[in-house]
């Protein structure tokens, strides 16, 4: 059984550490495996689109993705230990995150991501990644580098006209 589990808040020391490695032999650990259950129960709680183990207290280097879109190349995936092999292109979209509730930032990413790791079962992955996806990906390497968005983007600010507010809710929601 899947649980939901906190989201921490930026503030929190957790968030701003590099996370562990993930050792493989661990993968099939079930108590590791029930982390990554009440990851995606968590994300889909909040709801949102990626949740990286940091961001419910847990110094480990893997995150969970899914767009919740007709692409099945776009979740619902897990990535442990993930690499950029490539990044290439530059694209700004507004971005808000979980662990920054209520506010939004003009955001940089790359607009082309090639990213290694491994899945749930410990298997390699090679995941492309451009438009939402490709900052999605982005988005949770920076947690599992003791970075948050708000480090990064531009003109951070409360969501606090109905549009800003409307695009928080859709980033939060992956409609963006």
């Amino acid at each position: 059984m899947a649980y939901i589990r906190e989201i921490i808040t930026d503030g929190h020391p957790t968030l701003r550490k590099v996370a562990k490695k993930v050792d493989p032999a661990e993968i099939g650990d079930p108590l590791f495996q029930q982390l990554l259950d009440d990851m995606f129960e968590t994300m889909y709680d909040a709801p949102g689109i990626g949740l990286a183990a940091p961001q419910i207290g847990v110094s480990k280097r893997v995150f969970t993705v899914d767009l919740q879109d007709d692409e099945d190349a776009h979740g619902p995936l897990v990535v442990i230990n993930p690499k950029f092999t490539l990044t290439e292109g530059e694209v700004e979209s507004i971005e808000g995150c979980l662990s920054v509730p209520g506010m939004v930032g003009d955001m940089t990413r790359s607009e082309r991501v090639v990213c290694n790791g491994l899945d749930r079962h410990g298997k390699k992955i090679t995941l492309e990644g451009t438009g939402l996806f490709g900052r999605c990906l982005q988005h949770e390497m920076d947690h599992l580098d003791g970075i948050l968005y708000i480090d990064k983007a531009k003109n951070v600010r409360p969501a606090t006209t109905d549009e800003e507010v409307g695009e928080a809710e859709a980033v939060a929601a992956g409609a963006r």
